[in-house]
């Protein structure tokens, strides 16, 4: 079933409250972890117009490329390795507001400036990131890492 999202806020903040429950209530009665990956990267990426939004998950040790919004994007990413492959091994949340300072960033594209990658926990593992790259230097705040993180706890993975 399509929906629509009802985009309201004048700041990044209000976009965010109004999204939130938009998706909660979209992903609730779905149990397909790739259909809500997709429609949470799609709202994402209408909401806000990132560069690219996506998911990759943990498999056989490696993170790999998920349902993603935007251009062509590395398959798969090694513990440890990168902005994505650190947050993994961190549990943590990274922003990196000039990804040419992040040491050993991978670069999937020369476009992608600034940075914020979210772990998924679930039962004490990370399951999966949520990856947002933007075309703008310092795109990302702690306002993104606050609501970011409460949408991947919600997510049903």
């Amino acid at each position: 079933m399509a929906e629509n999202l009802i985009i309201n806020g004048e700041n990044k903040r209000e976009l965010y409250e109004t999204l939130l429950p938009q998706l909660q209530s979209l992903t609730a009665g779905e149990t397909d972890v790739v259909a809500n990956m997709a429609n949470v990267a799609a709202a994402l990426k209408q909401t806000f117009d990132f560069f690219w939004v996506g998911f990759y998950v943990v498999k056989e040790e490696m993170l790999v490329l998920a349902p993603f919004q935007g251009p062509l994007a590395c398959t798969r990413i090694r513990y440890g390795k990168g902005v994505c492959g650190t947050a993994w091994k961190d549990a943590q949340t990274i922003i990196v507001p000039d990804v040419e300072q992040f040491p050993g960033h991978i670069a999937c594209s020369s476009d992608s400036r600034s940075e914020i990658v979210v772990p998924i926990v679930r039962d004490g593992k990370v399951v999966a990131v949520l990856d947002i790259d933007s075309d703008k230097l310092n795109e990302f705040d702690k306002t993104d890492a606050e609501y970011l993180e409460r949408l991947c706890a919600i997510l049903p993975f």
